[in-house]
């Protein structure tokens, strides 16, 4: 008898437990994730852990060795920059080594084009938008942009063209010749000052290197 009262007892104490937990569980948005023998953090504390950096360092020390790294890295991307616009071939960018990718800069840096004048165009063109004459705009729009694009893609196909032709006669054994046509074509879409690395030859001055003339 004390049996049976036992264990209807130990019965009716785990259907409230299980009862209760079915309840908390039903509180708890969709998606919620219990964790086992963890109690939950507080709206306080989960913020907090939120806005808290990822790598933040823990120490006085780790501190400033992080800023120093950040500091020698901004001087060598700053020595990079002034060494590519002074001709150094140290600080040039992978993609601008090799005898065939100087040919193609000096021969886009030899002439003048309608490509280089992309950006400022550009920008003439958006403003030009904004002019309160349904006309005008009309005639940016529908002529004006589409011939500059027209333009500036022929130029880029027939530069291309010859410097990939003319780098492969000079330097047939030289791997960056493959390439070097887009690489001169992105070239002259570039203002003229804001080219890296610098120009070395004149307008109108002869690109061709010297052991080929």
């Amino acid at each position: 008898m004390f049996r049976r009262r036992s264990a209807s007892a130990a019965t009716d104490s785990q259907s409230s437990e299980s009862t209760s937990h079915e309840a908390t569980e039903s509180t708890q948005p969709k998606g919620y994730t219990p964790k086992k023998g963890v109690p939950t953090p507080k709206r306080k504390e989960s913020e907090r852990d939120l806005r808290r950096p990822l790598n933040a360092p823990q120490s006085r020390k780790e501190a400033y060795r992080a800023y120093r790294e950040r500091l020698d890295r901004q001087r060598g991307r700053a020595a990079r920059d002034g060494g590519a616009a002074k001709g150094e071939e140290r600080y040039f960018r992978p993609q601008d080594h090799g005898e065939a990718r100087a040919f193609a800069r000096d021969f886009v840096d030899s002439r003048r084009s309608l490509s280089e004048f992309f950006l400022p165009l550009s920008v003439v063109i958006v403003l030009l938008m904004f002019v309160n004459n349904p006309t005008a705009q009309m005639a940016v729009a529908y002529v004006l942009w589409p011939l500059m694009m027209v333009t500036i893609v022929i130029e880029g196909v027939l530069v291309g063209r010859t410097v990939k032709k003319r780098a492969g006669e000079y330097f047939p054994d030289d791997p960056s010749v493959k390439g070097s046509g887009l690489y001169a074509a992105m070239r002259q879409i570039q203002f003229r000052r804001l080219r890296l690395p610098k120009p070395r030859v004149k307008v109108r001055e002869d690109p061709t290197p010297r052991h080929a003339r």
